[in-house]
């Protein structure tokens, strides 16, 4: 059986071995998405002038804060998770890994609650312009956070076997999964701003 070429050394033509020249191309493709949401709704909003409401009106500041929160420290533990892999140190990065995967399910958890409060008020995204675009952006964000769970879940649990056998493929594949969370988390800044607060 031939072994796949570049999981760990570097290409010479991109300097990147291919799982990370893989999810900054699949990262670019995330971002025309979100752009063009992102995109319509700024133009929506300026079509709408003085009529457009604000944040506030529907959505619970202090929740989308904690929340908040609870998604820039998963991004950090995400890091000391592959930091733990750098040093040698498997147990720290199950444990690091552990609680990136806690903080997403925390995290979709208040949204999952907030949603509900949503529809308990009767806000729901055929209201107006903005819940339909409230619920688009931050659902879509949610799936992403799913896939995300899914992917560092299966590198927490059986996934982690190839660290026995190709340490160093295994820790590629942590930075890869972590720069896709990363962007996760980075969307999710954006969203709050701009839905929350202005």
């Amino acid at each position: 059986m031939q072994e796949i070429p570049y999981t760990v050394a570097v290409r010479q033509d991109t300097g990147l071995y291919n799982a990370k020249m893989g999810i900054w191309l699949f990262l670019a493709s995330e971002v025309m998405l979100f752009g063009g949401l992102f995109s319509a709704y700024v133009l929506l909003r300026v079509g709408a002038g003085e009529h457009w409401p604000l944040g506030a009106t529907y959505l619970n500041v202090a929740i989308g804060t904690f929340n908040t929160f609870v998604l820039m420290s998963s991004s950090i533990t995400m890091l000391m998770a592959w930091a733990s892999l750098k040093m040698k140190n498997f147990g720290h990065f199950k444990m690091y890994q552990g609680i990136t995967i806690a903080l997403a399910l925390l995290f979709l958890s208040v949204k999952g609650y907030e949603y509900s409060m949503k529809f308990k008020h009767h806000h729901f995204p055929s209201d107006n312009t903005f819940l339909a675009i409230y619920f688009t952006l931050t659902g879509i964000h949610a799936l992403h956070i799913i896939g995300g769970v899914v992917v560092n879940s299966y590198l927490w649990g059986p996934g982690s076997k190839m660290w026995q056998a190709e340490p160093e493929r295994f820790t590629n594949r942590i930075e890869v999964a972590g720069l896709y969370w990363h962007f996760v988390d980075l969307v999710w800044i954006f969203l709050f701003s701009v839905m929350y607060l202005l």
